[in-house]
């Protein structure tokens, strides 16, 4: 039974470790593998006005719309045509907007739900502490900036 259907247990909301994010026409299929995706968020900034002789509260109004960075988290890969990208534009300043899908994806592997992420570029690459004393695997993590977002549905 597929994991959003209906069933005599009721809904069963998706798993969220079950994702991929596809740099269109930059990566590779190595380039779609992330630990983690975080600040697929909007929201509004807020305008108060004051109304003269009104002094119980101030309107509230809703303003521009805001995105949060997209923070990208994995492995650190040696061979990726996404941190060319990155480093091309952190170095030299060369910036080439890219258009990001980062997608839900059921147990056939098959998007649930799409994020499209528009005009990204990178605002920082960092790398994990290089510590001798732990056994961990090196992380990169990418912040990206962007102008906005669509939603998908499948």
């Amino acid at each position: 039974m597929a994991a959003n259907t209906p069933s005599a247990g009721g809904y069963y909301p998706p798993v969220g470790f079950h994702f991929k994010v596809e740099f269109i026409s930059i990566g590779n299929d190595n380039d779609q593998r992330f630990q983690s995706v975080g600040g697929l968020n909007i929201e509004f900034d807020v305008e108060n006005v004051k109304e003269g002789g009104e002094n119980r509260f101030e309107h509230k109004l809703p303003g521009r719309t805001k995105y949060a960075d997209l923070s990208l988290k994995r492995g650190m890969l040696t061979d990726s045509k996404v941190i060319a990208w990155c480093r091309n534009a952190l170095k030299n300043r060369e910036f080439r907007p890219a258009t990001i899908k980062v997608s839900l994806l059921n147990e056939e592997h098959q998007p649930l739900l799409s994020w499209k992420v528009y005009n990204a570029w990178p605002r920082k690459w960092s790398v994990s502490d290089l510590n001798a004393g732990e056994n961990t695997v090196v992380v990169e993590t990418l912040d990206i900036c962007y102008s906005y977002f669509d939603v998908e549905t499948a």
